[in-house]
C-alpha cells in the first residue's frame, strides 16, 4: 500500500496482550488511545487500516525480525558480526525473541475496532466493503504469522478499550478457523487490482487468495488433511488461470524481478512500503541507521566487509585470508554497507551423509551454468572503485609484477564458485590483478553477498536505510505453494508442471539467443518422479533465498530439525523438536498477573 498521510491520528491501542502501544502516522495532535468513536468516520477507519500497514514496516526489512525469519535454518550461517541464539538455538528464550508479538496484537486490536465499528460508516457500499475486507485480510495476515511462529496464541475478535492483566491462549485449530474465515471473506470483497486509496501493492483479491491457500496448506501439514491440500492447490490454480485479470505475471528474466523499477511490477503481489520522505518520520537523509525503527535495512545483512581485504593476501593453513597490501575497494552504494550479520551456508561437511558437500553450492545452487538464480541473486565479482597500485616489491606480493587496479575497469575481488589453483593472487600460474576467493576460502568474513535488494538510489548516503519496499509476497510463490499442495495431495505430475514454470524462467539469460534459452529451459524441466519434499525445499531456496520465508518453510513442512541437522553445523548440536515453535516473549508472560499464568511454549 502506498504510504498514506492522514492527519491528526495516532494509532494507539490499550489491549490485553500488547499493553499500550502506538505508531503515529503523522506527528500532529496525537490522542492517547483509540476510542470507538474514531471508527465512526471514513477517516478513522482508513486511519486504522493505514496504521496497520504502517506497522508492518516495523518488522519486514528490520534487523531483528529478519534474523528471526531466516537464521537457524539450512540456508544461513552467522556472519562475522552476527550474534544471538536465533542462529544456533543455544539458550534461545523469551528474553531474546519476539520482535513482532506486541505489534501484531496491537494491530489486531485496531483491526477489531475497524471491523466492529466500521460497519455503519457513511460510505458507498462497495467502498465500505473494501475497507472492511482490508481489515479482515490484515487480521488474517497477522494471525497467520502468529500461529506459524508461536502455535496457540490469544484469540481476539472484539475491540478492547480497557487494559487488562489477564490473558490466555487458544488452540491452533481455532486460530486457523478465524484466519480462513477472514481471508475467504476478504478475497470475496477485495478488488482484482489495487484501487484508491489502497494503491501500490496493498491487499487485493489474489493476495488474499494466495495467503488463504498458504493457510490451508500449512493447516494441512499440521493434520495431514487432504481436503486442505486440495483447497490450497485449487486456489493457486485459480489465481494462475486468472492472472491477466489480476495484472499478475512472471518476468521473463529472474534478474528483472529485483530491478528497483519493478518493485511494484507485475510479479509483485504485496509489499511493505518504505519512503525516504522525512515527513513520514522514518528516514533522516545522511543520518545512517543502526537497526532500530521501521527502517528497511535489507540490503545490508549479508554484505561482507569488502573494503577491508587487501590486494596482497595470503591463505593460512586453515584456509583463511591473511590481509596485506593496499585495498582497491571503498564502501559505496552499489555494493552496500558491510553489516556481516548472515551468510550463505557454505560449510563443507567432512563426515556423515553430506561428506564433501555444502548446502549452498552442492545442494541448492548446484546447476549454476544453466540456472541463472545464483548469478542474479549474489555478488561474486567486485569491480574496483579505487585506483590502487600493487608494487612487485610490496610485502606479500607473490606475483612478482607491478599491477595497477583501475576504478570501474579491473576486478578487485572475484569470488568463484569453483576451486582456483594459485588463489588468491594467481589463476594457475597467471598473476591476477585483484584477488581470487574460491569456495575453500569462504569464511564468515568473505562470501557471496545477496544483491536482490541492493539500493543504489541512496547515492553518497550509502549507510542510510533503503527506500525500496520490502516485497513480502510475489507471484512466483503461487506456483510453488500450488506445487507443494499438489505434491501433498498426491498429484506429482501437476506439482512438476507448476515447478517447471519457475525452473524454465530461471534458465533465461538476456545474453543467450532464443534458441539457447529454449534449450536451457528444456534442460531445467523435471518429471513427476523428481518431485520430493527435499526437492521442493531446495527449489524454494533457489527462488526465495533471503525473502523472509525459510524458517516458516521448514516449520510448515515439519523439516526444521531434520534439515538443520543435515546441513547447519552451528545449530545441529542444540536444535530440538520443540524449536519448531518460538518462545513466547517473556515480557508477555510477565504482564499476565491476573488469573492463570500465561504459559510458555514447551521446552523453553
Amino acid at each position: 500500500m502506498k504510504i498514506i498521510n492522514i492527519k491528526n491520528i495516532i494509532l494507539c491501542t490499550a489491549i490485553v496482550i500488547g499493553g499500550a502501544g502506538c505508531s503515529d502516522i503523522l506527528e500532529e495532535n496525537p490522542q492517547s488511545q483509540i476510542v470507538p468513536s474514531l471508527f465512526n468516520s471514513p477517516a478513522g477507519v482508513l486511519g486504522g487500516i493505514s496504521g496497520v500497514y504502517n506497522d508492518i514496516r516495523s518488522q519486514w526489512g528490520t534487523e531483528g525480525f529478519t534474523i528471526e525469519m531466516m537464521a537457524g535454518t539450512d540456508e544461513i550461517l552467522k556472519g562475522a558480526s552476527g550474534s544471538g541464539p536465533a542462529h544456533d538455538y543455544n539458550g534461545l528464550n523469551g528474553n531474546n525473541f519476539g520482535s513482532a508479538w506486541n505489534i501484531a496484537f496491537q494491530d489486531i486490536n485496531t483491526l477489531n475496532g475497524v471491523l466492529e465499528f466500521g460497519q455503519t460508516i457513511d460510505l458507498p457500499d462497495a467502498t465500505r466493503k473494501q475497507y472492511l475486507a482490508q481489515a479482515k485480510f490484515l487480521r488474517g495476515f497477522w494471525y497467520f504469522y502468529l500461529v506459524q511462529t508461536f502455535g496457540d496464541v490469544p484469540l481476539h475478535t472484539e475491540f478492547i478499550t480497557v487494559p487488562s492483566q489477564a490473558a490466555s491462549r487458544q488452540p491452533v485449530a481455532q486460530i486457523y478457523e478465524l484466519i480462513i474465515k477472514d481471508l475467504t471473506e476478504a478475497a470475496a470483497d477485495l478488488p482484482n487490482q489495487p484501487t484508491a486509496p489502497f494503491l501500490g501493492k496493498a491487499a487485493t483479491k489474489p493476495v488474499a487468495q494466495y495467503l488463504l491457500a498458504k493457510a490451508y496448506l500449512t493447516r494441512g501439514w499440521l493434520n495431514n488433511t487432504q481436503s486442505d491440500f486440495a483447497q490450497a492447490a485449487a486456489i493457486c490454480s485459480d489465481i494462475i488461470a486468472k492472472k491477466a485479470d489480476f495484472g499478475l505475471d512472471l518476468w521473463a528474466d529472474y534478474n528483472d524481478v529485483f530491478e528497483p523499477a519493478n518493485d511494484y511490477g507485475k510479479e509483485t503481489m504485496f509489499v511493505s512500503d518504505h519512503s525516504k520522505d522525512p515527513k513520514f518520520g522514518y528516514y533522516n537523509v545522511g543520518g545512517g541507521a543502526s537497526g532500530g525503527a521501521a527502517q528497511n535495512l535489507t540490503p545490508w545483512f549479508t554484505n561482507w566487509n569488502y573494503p577491508a581485504v587487501g590486494l596482497n593476501p595470503s591463505i593460512n593453513a586453515k584456509g583463511e585470508f591473511v590481509n596485506g597490501g593496499p585495498n582497491s575497494m571503498i564502501r559505496d552504494s552499489y555494493y552496500g554497507r558491510p553489516y556481516i550479520r548472515m551468510r550463505p551456508n557454505s560449510h563443507v561437511w567432512t563426515t556423515g551423509p553430506n561428506s564433501g558437500k555444502d548446502y549452498f553450492l552442492d545442494q541448492a545452487f548446484v546447476n549454476r551454468e544453466v540456472d541463472s538464480r545464483y548469478d542474479n541473486s549474489f555478488y561474486h565479482v567486485y569491480i574496483a572503485n579505487k585506483n590502487t597500485t600493487n608494487a612487485a616489491s610490496a610485502a606479500g606480493n607473490k606475483r612478482g609484477v607491478d599491477l595497477t587496479v583501475r576504478t570501474g575497469v579491473d576486478t578487485a575481488v572475484w569470488i568463484t564458485d569453483f576451486e582456483v589453483p594459485g588463489a588468491p593472487q594467481f589463476i594457475g600460474t597467471t598473476p591476477f590483478k585483484g584477488i581470487v576467493v574460491p569456495p575453500s576460502s569462504w569464511t564468515n568474513s568473505i562470501f557471496p553477498a545477496l544483491k536482490k535488494y541492493m539500493d543504489t538510489s541512496r547515492g553518497a548516503n550509502f549507510n542510510d536505510p533503503s527506500g525500496r519496499p520490502a516485497v513480502i509476497y510475489r507471484f512466483a510463490d503461487v506456483y510453488m505453494i500450488g506445487a507443494e499442495a499438489y505434491f501433498k495431495a498426491g498429484d506429482n505430475a501437476k506439482a512438476a508442471e507448476l515447478i517447471n514454470v519457475i525452473r524454465r524462467r530461471s534458465a533465461f539469460r538476456k545474453t543467450n539467443t532464443a534458441e539457447q534459452n529454449a534449450a536451457a529451459a528444456t534442460s531445467m524441466e523435471i518429471t513427476a518422479a523428481d518431485v520430493t519434499l527435499d526437492f521442493i525445499l531446495d527449489e524454494r531456496t533457489r527462488e526465495f533465498f533471503g525473502e523472509w520465508q525459510r524458517w516458516h518453510d521448514l516449520v510448515r513442512t515439519k523439516s526444521l530439525v531434520r534439515r538443520v541437522q543435515l546441513w547447519n553445523p552451528e545449530a545441529t548440536t542444540f536444535i530440538k523438536d520443540f524449536h519448531a515453535l518460538r518462545p513466547i516473549p517473556q515480557s508477555q508472560i510477565d504482564r499476565v498477573v491476573d488469573g492463570p499464568a500465561f504459559p510458555q511454549n514447551t521446552g523453553y
